[in-house]
């Protein structure tokens, strides 16, 4: 249920077919009867708000301090009751219920049903009565054993305003027609499975229904069935009708209401009288008999042989085979003449059943049949044997009766009289606690008296049972219990991130004898061993993996391309690669720029776009001398103007290979001759150096071989191994002067080209470098 109320109660009420049922049943549920201690309570008022303010009732539902709430009036405050604290008067709160009835409202009035009115005695609680009991109705059976109602209402008077409902039963019944049925076959519970044959649908298609007997005790006045054809147990939904037996090992016992109601032998409720074991009703086994026997016969004809009959009145009876063998068991009514089992077409398979009021067991375990039931047989059955093969059969059998059917027995059959056998002590039981102190009780089995010999408990049956014997055993003091731990498993992987290893861990009590017990963890300290542990949590073998290579960052001239290169296991995640990191740079070679100054300046930045720019996703990390150097990442790096600069970690880090050439050379970086250069290898990650020209150039006699030389850009794919003369061509168009003389021996000059470029750091030294007139061109 809900801890608060949400809704007030007068919004819900009982339904007059719930109200009914509950009204019935009350009287029967004893838990609320249940008084566990003796009181001298005070009578309750009429209404329980007389003795409780709205302001005490406000400290019930919200706590201390809390009072009826006065920041707002309502027109009536029997409505709901609306509560606030001193500390926050305008915050008002309620449950959505009205306070109590007999809450003080108004002067002389009171809170009743959300109303503040004046109290006058017709609304005052008044406690209901019983009325007069009713005749009793007709008997729900005509012949064993039926019953019959009678009934009183409360309303003499009706409860009224709150007040107490009647104590004790609406109803009583008793028993009726209580005489045995003429038709001996019948039973109550048959014929109501039955009559639902045309009816009842289970699983889309109609059976023929047979009685069931329901395992458990407090569903055996519910109507259960079986299947015939697919011996399924279905609930019929309903209750068994009033005066079904409950239970077919008790032939008195009936179902009222959907209730076992215990009846005696002399057919009085509530009466302890009960059979004994051949029929005697309060009897002591005096006139019982038991009658056993072996009946051997060897098939000479097929179809089905007869081995012995039972006669009416025969009680626990069981049979069964001495030996294996593939002969099929059958039992006929010799009454009706048909098979109880296994007829014809029938498959003997083990099964309960129940037939004409009698339940019977038949247990076909590996060809060795068994037949069984409590009786008593209201009529005689005819064993036999359906033959499958040549080979003996040899049927064990027993049953009791009552020494006055015994002129109908053959001769064949060996009386015993009950009085031979009784109980004597077998064994002791195991103690119920291996230390600190247990009990063991005695153990009984049943006896034949006049050899001493132990027999079957069967025998015994009818004897009453000695009580059992305790005594104490394993007194000695128990262990401390301690935790015991098995041996690793080997780990759940090979490398990675997730392998464990587990093991077993429990709580064991060691015993006085040297062994040991499993008992719960609870009983062991609080410092349990771990039972999962981390193991192989190392990279994975992987391999490099390699991405397509960008576009090139120029649309002319020389540029650079990168690719990613993640070391990668099979299932992508960061591995160990030993073999060396593949390129993720290399410089493109593309077509030389249109030399054309109206086109340089249209397409703007295309000498070194590509260089030092910004990446979110590659971001420039701090240097480190771990860090490998992977080349000049910009043509910049060659100035000898800027080699001042490496001793800052981000120009170290972007022109790493001139600050390192610098270092450990004994020459400045600009007096290097071209044939210097002309003997280093070209590299993929280190663009060439960049030759800076004026701003003017001269007339020249060179040939156009040499200039051509000069400008022409090596080939796209950067694989080549000739040398260029000029990494990155800059296009200039030539300006000749008329009256300036040609000059041979001098290098023509280009005019200075200003690049821009994204890296403002960049920009910064070349601007600082322009200001002190320290920027040198390379002749």
């Amino acid at each position: 249920m809900a801890p608060l109320v949400q809704a007030a109660f007068h919004r819900f009420h009982w339904s007059r077919c719930s109200q009914q049922e509950l009204i019935r049943y009350l009287h029967a549920y004893d838990c609320l009867r249940d008084d566990p201690f003796h009181h001298d309570w005070p009578s309750l008022p009429q209404l329980p708000g007389i003795h409780y303010s709205m302001n005490e009732q406000c400290r019930f539902d919200f706590g201390i301090g809390y009072m009826m709430c006065t920041a707002f009036r309502t027109f009536d405050p029997c409505k709901q009751l609306w509560c606030s604290h001193p500390d926050n008067p305008y915050f008002c709160k309620t449950k959505k219920g009205p306070p109590l009835d007999g809450t003080v409202c108004a002067s002389g009035k009171h809170c009743f049903k959300g109303h503040c009115i004046w109290l006058t005695p017709d609304i005052l609680k008044q406690d209901g009565n019983w009325g007069p009991w009713s005749k009793f109705g007709s008997c729900s059976r005509t012949c064993g054993s039926g019953v019959r109602f009678r009934t009183r209402q409360c309303d003499n008077p009706l409860p009224a305003n709150g007040g107490r409902t009647c104590y004790g039963p609406s109803y009583e019944f008793q028993l009726c027609n209580t005489q045995e049925c003429l038709k001996l076959f019948e039973d109550f519970r048959e014929d109501q499975c039955k009559q639902w044959d045309p009816f009842f649908e289970y699983q889309n298609s109609k059976h023929h229904w047979l009685p069931y007997e329901h395992s458990d005790p407090k569903e055996r006045c519910q109507l259960y069935c079986q299947s015939k054809e697919t011996r399924d147990i279905v609930y019929m939904k309903r209750m068994a009708h009033d005066g079904t037996r409950c239970s077919y090992k008790d032939p008195y016992s009936i179902c009222v209401r959907g209730e076992c109601v215990k009846v005696g032998c002399d057919k009085v409720i509530g009466s302890p009288k009960q059979e004994d074991k051949c029929g005697v009703c309060g009897g002591d086994n005096s006139h019982c008999k038991v009658v056993k026997g072996t009946f051997s016969r060897v098939p000479k004809k097929h179809g089905f042989l007869k081995m012995f009959e039972v006669p009416p009145g025969a009680r626990h009876l069981f049979i069964q085979e001495t030996d294996t063998t593939q002969h099929i068991l059958a039992v006929k009514n010799q009454a009706t003449g048909k098979f109880v089992l296994n007829g014809e077409g029938e498959f003997p398979e083990s099964r309960s059943f129940i037939e004409s009021g009698v339940e019977w067991e038949y247990h076909n375990d590996d060809d060795k049949e068994t037949i069984q039931t409590t009786g008593p047989l209201n009529y005689g059955i005819m064993v036999m044997i359906v033959p499958n093969g040549d080979s003996r059969i040899s049927l064990l059998y027993k049953y009791m009766i009552h020494e006055d059917s015994l002129s109908t027995l053959d001769n064949n059959n060996v009386l015993e009289d009950v009085a031979s056998y009784e109980w004597a002590l077998k064994k002791w039981s195991h103690c119920s606690k291996p230390c600190g102190g247990g009990y063991q009780f005695t153990r009984y089995g049943c006896r034949r008296k006049t050899d001493g010999k132990m027999v079957h408990r069967s025998y015994c049956e009818t004897i009453k049972k000695p009580k059992a014997i305790r005594r104490m055993c394993n007194l000695q003091e128990c262990s401390q219990p301690i935790w015991v731990t098995g041996e690793w498993e080997s780990c759940s992987k090979t490398c990675g991130k997730t392998g464990q290893q587990v093991r077993s861990v429990r709580c064991i009590q060691p015993l006085h004898d040297g062994t040991n017990r499993s008992i719960h963890s609870k009983y062991c300290n609080d410092d349990r061993p771990e039972s999962r542990q981390p193991c192989n949590r190392e990279l994975c073998p992987a391999q490099w993996r390699t991405g397509p290579w960008s576009q090139c960052s120029v649309t002319c001239g020389n540029g650079t391309q990168e690719r990613q290169a993640l070391c990668r296991t099979r299932d992508n995640i960061i591995g160990l690669c030993v073999e060396a990191k593949p390129e993720s740079g290399r410089v493109c070679r593309l077509p030389p720029c249109p030399k054309n100054t109206s086109d340089q300046s249209k397409k703007g930045n295309f000498l070194i776009q590509w260089l030092s720019r910004p990446d979110s996703e590659f971001p420039i990390q701090k240097i480190s001398s771990r860090h490998r150097c992977q080349g000049d990442k910009s043509v910049f790096c060659r100035m000898e103007a800027l080699a001042r600069y490496c001793s800052i970690p981000g120009y170290q880090q972007l022109c790493c290979k001139s600050c390192n050439e610098i270092n450990n050379s004994s020459h400045s970086f600009s007096n290097k001759s071209n044939d210097t250069e002309e003997n280093q290898p070209p590299t993929v990650t280190s663009p060439d150096p960049i030759t800076m020209w004026p701003t003017t150039m001269w007339p020249t006699t060179e040939p156009a071989s040499a200039m051509h030389t000069t400008t022409t850009p090596s080939s796209q794919n950067g694989t080549e191994d000739s040398r260029e003369t000029n990494a990155i061509d800059v296009p200039n168009k030539i300006h000749r002067v008329d009256n300036e003389v040609p000059q041979h021996n001098v290098i023509p000059r280009k005019r200075l080209f200003v690049e821009k470029t994204k890296n403002q750091r960049i920009q910064q030294l070349i601007a600082e470098k322009r200001k002190e007139g320290t920027l040198k061109i390379e002749i």
